[in-house]
């Protein structure tokens, strides 16, 4: 739970107050849904990751991904790569919009990022990753973390990637308890998250099948972690943070929550984008399956803010 007088742990100097955090998720983890999760009692935030080529690129694509509010703090910025000397660079310019830390991302399984050598393609090459961490935390002031898979199926070498990332100077490691090839599919092994626990001395935050508020504690004493990432479990119940399950969350919280949401994606995207962006963590707030064909198709088809709205607001009538 959030203790407001004592931090839970440091990330080297950064003091971290609570023990659940909203993981990073391309295209879910935006400012918009990030924001509300802290307010709703996320210990930090993740950004979505940002490929280091594009930092240093002329692209728009960073500044939306990166922005943040001071409420937000500690803010880690998350990027990838697989060129210690692009990802040292971007790393420094990114640095300059003053986030709290800096995260490379080690554990992405999705075929584009992996099959070039980055994400959690950056696993099978330990050498490089020490590379990596050796030149940031040396040319940085903020502290550098890491988030891993297990590694690849056929090399789960996990246990060593994370000494790698101690002894080059990193901050905190977050591990996902799935290999590449699991990508979200069966089991998370809490046993190596609790390993890797065990062998090194900078916090862990344990990640994968965090769904109930039960499962944070569960988690934590069986890996011993400091903290506990939650990602799709996050998405229909973003009232975890405030440890609330899913069946506890009143219509008039949700109707709230969601409100505040689209107003928000509104306000970040525009109108027309915010809406359309907003339906699909709508499909997950109102528990679709309670829902009737008609209705569902009547949330996913575009329409603007006001009208969405409105249209809520009768679903709510009727299923409250």
């Amino acid at each position: 739970m959030n203790d407001s007088t004592h931090p839970t742990f440091h990330v080297r100097d950064v003091p971290v107050y609570g023990d659940a955090i909203l993981a990073p998720m391309d295209g879910y983890s935006d400012w918009p849904f990030r924001s509300l999760c802290r307010e709703l009692g996320s210990a930090m935030s993740y950004t979505e990751f940002v490929k280091v080529e594009k930092i240093l690129s002329r692209s728009k694509e960073p500044a939306k991904r990166l922005y943040f509010t001071e409420i937000e703090r500690p803010i880690t910025f998350q990027i990838y790569g697989d060129d210690p000397d692009l990802i040292l660079k971007a790393a420094l310019k990114v640095q300059e919009l003053n986030p709290d830390i800096i995260d490379i991302n080690m554990g992405c399984p999705a075929k584009s990022i992996a099959d070039r050598g980055a994400g959690v393609g950056m696993m099978p090459s330990p050498l490089r990753i020490a590379r990596t961490f050796r030149k940031l935390t040396r040319a940085l002031r903020v502290p550098v973390t890491g988030k891993i898979r297990l590694g690849w199926d056929k090399n789960k070498n996990y246990k060593l990637i994370a000494r790698i990332v101690e002894e080059e100077g990193g901050s905190l490691i977050a591990v996902h308890g799935r290999t590449r090839e699991q990508r979200y599919t069966g089991n998370a092994d809490w046993d190596a998250i609790a390993e890797v626990k065990s062998r090194i001395g900078i916090p862990v935050i344990g990640s994968g099948d965090v769904k109930t508020v039960a499962d944070i504690e569960r988690m934590k004493k069986h890996t011993g972690c400091d903290a506990v990432m939650i990602g799709r479990g996050a998405l229909a119940n973003p009232w975890i943070f405030s440890r609330l399950d899913r069946e506890q969350v009143s219509p008039a919280q949700v109707q709230d929550t969601v409100r505040k949401h689209l107003a928000r994606s509104v306000e970040f995207y525009g109108d027309e984008d915010g809406s359309r962006l907003f339906r699909k963590y709508a499909v997950q707030y109102l528990l679709m399956q309670t829902l009737t064909r008609e209705t569902r198709k009547q949330i996913l088809k575009p329409m603007p803010s006001g009208e969405f709205l409105e249209m809520l607001n009768q679903v709510y009538t009727v299923t409250a």
